[in-house]
């Protein structure tokens, strides 16, 4: 066999390996080796953190002010949005309690 087959990964013998398979490397690294790996990827978002997807028009110009602003602060302009009108929200209850 040529040493370039050799070095080759079996793609026609792979499978996925399972949820239990996976929990049971883990059992055996954090046993052989003391250590406890972290799972990959982004924190999952409690419900009440997680965003609403929703469909809504804006104006134009209010759409090209946040793409404007999203720039200059180097963040999304859906963000922009977002943070002004948490703000909004935030200043509406303030005179809501005086």
């Amino acid at each position: 066999m040529p040493k370039e087959q050799q070095n080759e990964f079996p793609v026609d013998r792979a499978r996925r390996v399972s949820d239990k398979e996976t929990a049971e490397f883990r059992k055996a690294i954090e046993g052989q080796f003391g250590v406890t790996l972290r799972k990959r990827g982004r924190p999952a978002k409690s419900k009440s953190e997680k965003y609403v997807q929703v469909s809504l028009r804006l104006d134009p110009a209010v759409i090209n002010w946040a793409k404007e602003q999203a720039e200059r602060e180097g963040i999304g302009y859906q963000t922009v949005i977002n943070n002004t009108l948490n703000q909004a929200r935030k200043r509406s209850s303030q005179h809501v309690k005086k």
